[in-house]
């Protein structure tokens, strides 16, 4: 398989074991902070762009959200309709990519978590060009002043857990803040992009969105507060300008 399709055959393989990650217990208080923060009134459209297994699709499709559900991997999107299906819900699943999609109507609200869709690159990839175009589909697929709520990883912990010995190996690479990772388990390399809030938020600004806030994001301790240094993610609440 080519290095394009590292991703969908990763997630394809860990699919139906997804939910046992760690970081997915939470997903009824993330869902509270959704609604509430950006917030998602009882109707709106949301797309949730790297939906994964559905977790916060299904829960804000409970809570009589229109959802759409975006992912690279169909075996991740089976387990979305299989928990859809579970709790009784409905919610529209495209298989795409979300560095290349469109859709036909504008949404009221876009979500972007967990890495599902940001952040990861195969070697080929320009991790920069790569990002901005999944930020601009995001923006044309939203109405004007519409909220967008993404979480990635936290460049800060990675600066201040990496050496010059990091930089020696090609580990990692300070100018464009990507570490290569050599992980076994999928059976080749790959290359993880770690912003820092301040350039992510000026690649938000230069793809058409307002920033509003910039918060502590990492699974599981979501809330109104200063990234912490040493977690492993944070969040940014944007709108479409």
């Amino acid at each position: 398989m080519s290095d394009g399709h590292l991703w969908e055959r990763f997630f394809n393989e860990h699919a139906p074991n997804y939910m046992e990650n760690r970081f997915t217990r939470n997903t009824v208080a993330e869902v509270d902070f959704l609604i509430k923060e950006m917030p998602l009134a009882a109707g709106c459209s949301v797309l949730d762009i790297g939906c994964g297994t559905g977790r916060h699709a299904v829960e804000l499709a409970a809570r009589d959200r229109s959802v759409t559900g975006l992912d690279l991997s169909e075996g991740m999107l089976n387990e979305a309709r299989k928990a859809a299906r579970q709790s009784g819900v409905s919610v529209e699943w495209v298989h795409g990519d979300a560095a290349a999609f469109s859709m036909p109507q504008p949404f009221d609200a876009a979500i972007c978590l967990c890495e599902g869709a940001f952040g990861l690159f195969t070697m080929e990839d320009i991790p920069d060009e790569k990002s901005m175009a999944i930020l601009g589909n995001i923006r044309d697929a939203l109405k004007p002043g519409a909220p967008f709520l993404m979480t990635t990883l936290n460049g800060y912990r990675t600066i201040r857990k990496v050496n010059q010995s990091d930089v020696a190996s090609g580990r990692f690479d300070p100018v464009t803040m990507t570490e290569l990772v050599d992980d076994e388990s999928i059976r080749q390399q790959y290359k993880e992009r770690r912003y820092t809030p301040p350039e992510l938020a000026l690649m938000l600004r230069f793809c058409g969105f307002g920033v509003d806030h910039i918060w502590g994001g990492t699974a599981g301790s979501w809330g109104r507060r200063d990234v912490a240094l040493d977690e492993v993610e944070f969040m940014v609440l944007c709108h479409k300008a």
